[in-house]
């Protein structure tokens, strides 16, 4: 259920409450409205940690770029809180346009995930994900399982590649050097991370 504050008092401490106890940690700005998210669940995290191991083992170790698991994209350089976005797994590459600020980015990086949890509205954030040029955005929906692949063109993010379990199917990156699958599995659909030169696999 969703709670809108007019009580600017209130909005204070909580946001205070929030912060004391690190619970503001995934919480964002949408051009002024201040958005609390829910803290991930286990299988959340567990998805976020899979991906950064991957890539981090494939972009950042070989030199490639920075990999991260989460941070604040802008597309401001000062007041940077007043509109800011934080995707789950984030790929800046060596000639990546955005800028580090140590606070946030910039703009957007060159790869970014979104693992989808309930009420989430991660695909209302692809207007501001296109304005701050991330060249490709992977959702991972999980209500029911499928990968999506959004791919930068003409200011737009459009939806380039869909799978599902065990489809046959895998996600091409033209910006990393990755394929992507899903597979069925006991507990949860496997997600299988390829390097497209090398050929070693990861399972997230």
């Amino acid at each position: 259920m969703a709670t809108l504050i007019r009580d600017e008092e209130l909005e204070k401490q909580l946001r205070e409450q929030r912060s004391a106890w690190g619970g503001d940690r995934y919480d964002e700005v949408w051009d002024g409205v201040y958005v609390m998210a829910a803290l991930p669940t286990d299988e959340h995290q567990d998805l976020v940690s899979g991906f950064n191991c991957a890539l981090y083992d494939a972009i950042q170790a070989e030199g490639l770029g920075r990999v991260r698991p989460g941070v604040n994209v802008s597309d401001r350089k000062f007041d940077w809180k007043e509109n800011y976005r934080c995707p789950d797994v984030v790929v800046f590459l060596n000639n990546t346009s955005a800028v580090n600020m140590e606070t946030h980015w910039f703009g957007g990086p060159d790869f970014a995930i979104e693992v989808i949890s309930p009420n989430d509205e991660a695909r209302l954030k692809l207007a501001f994900y296109a304005s701050v040029r991330v060249r490709e955005l992977l959702i991972v929906d999980r209500f029911p399982w499928k990968l999506e692949l959004y791919r930068l063109d003409a200011g737009e993010l459009r939806l380039v590649e869909v799978v599902e379990p065990d489809d046959g199917k895998c996600i091409s990156s033209q910006v990393l050097p990755i394929t992507l699958k899903l597979y069925a599995d006991e507990d949860r659909p496997a997600i299988e991370v390829v390097h497209g030169e090398t050929g070693k696999k990861w399972l997230v």
